[in-house]
């Protein structure tokens, strides 16, 4: 395995939270496929459509972290005529990790296909994904301000850490929209999703948990590591409710160690559309555009909350 470079943040945060491959192309997306939108619930639609917000996110944030582009190079039809993101870059990745965010990344390329061949879908959101914009996020999860600034794209165990914020809330989406769902379509689809965002946040919180189990053992065995906690920021931005477990709380409350996160019966979180929009906004608001998507999340359900307001 590839070593991580230290980070003063890792004590902090990491408490709580083929030989071949062949590339997908623009002309692997077929726009016919969209046409099984009629035969789905309305319903079911604007669920399948919303989580390509977060399907665009991953696919821009993985592509440019391992290969140093995006879906415009990568897949350009598969963002229907949607701004670019700003502030994407590619990452410091010992090889390791590349390769593991490489395989992320065409996985997410593969989500955003499967879904638009099933509903119609929208245009790329604008996406922030600058350094400055990440740091914000993981300083309101710890309360407090960091020098130096948090930078994802500095090193591998920053990118980790970056990227456990991503999939995750994703996975707790497809949950919560899996028992509204009507159609066996639509509920094939959400499952197929669900196992793979599932396991990449299982592939994440376990390259995680291997960096902290020194710390870990230390703490054990008397030691006085500095182990300040704090919220995740998922957790922060919902307010009272706690839908989000860090790598050090203990499975079923018996053992220290937590790879998997849970809730009380050792089942999987679910968040709602509101929920999602309140920690990729930012801001604890589903109403108030901001953090990785400035101008707003698309879709009918995204755009509701805007129009509330607006």
């Amino acid at each position: 395995m590839g070593s991580f470079s230290p980070s003063s943040l890792f004590a902090s945060l990491l408490l709580l939270f083929s030989n071949s491959r062949s590339s997908l192309s623009e002309t692997s997306y077929i726009p016919k496929s969209r046409a099984q939108t009629s035969a789905l619930p309305r319903g079911d639609v604007d669920l399948l459509e919303f989580p390509l917000n977060l399907e665009y996110l991953e696919a821009e944030f993985f592509l440019w972290g391992a290969l140093g582009y995006g879906l415009d190079k990568e897949a350009p039809a598969l963002t229907m005529g949607g701004p670019p993101p700003v502030g994407a870059k590619k990452a410091n990745l010992c090889p390791f990790v590349r390769d593991i965010i490489t395989q992320f990344a065409y996985q997410e390329v593969g989500h955003i296909r499967a879904i638009q061949k099933t509903v119609k879908g929208f245009p790329r959101p604008f996406l922030d994904l600058t350094a400055s914009n990440f740091d914000k996020i993981i300083e309101n999860a710890m309360g407090r301000k960091l020098e130096p600034p948090f930078d994802p794209y500095a090193n591998s165990l920053n990118y980790l850490i970056a990227s456990y914020i991503i999939p995750y809330v994703g996975l707790t989406g497809y949950v919560g929209a899996n028992p509204n769902l009507i159609s066996p379509q639509s509920k094939r689809l959400v499952a197929g999703l669900l196992g793979v965002e599932s396991a990449q946040d299982a592939v994440i919180r376990n390259l995680l948990y291997i960096k902290a189990t020194p710390r870990r053992t230390l703490q054990h065995h008397g030691g006085r590591a500095h182990r300040p906690r704090l919220r995740p920021p998922q957790q922060a931005r919902c307010g009272s409710c706690v839908k989000d477990e860090g790598i050090e709380e203990g499975a079923e409350g018996k053992i220290a160690g937590n790879v998997i996160a849970g809730d009380e019966n050792s089942l999987a979180f679910d968040r709602t559309p509101e929920e999602i929009l309140k920690v990729v906004y930012g801001g604890g608001s589903a109403s108030a555009p901001g953090g990785f998507f400035p101008k707003g999340a698309g879709g009918r359900i995204a755009r509701s909350f805007l129009d509330k307001v607006y």
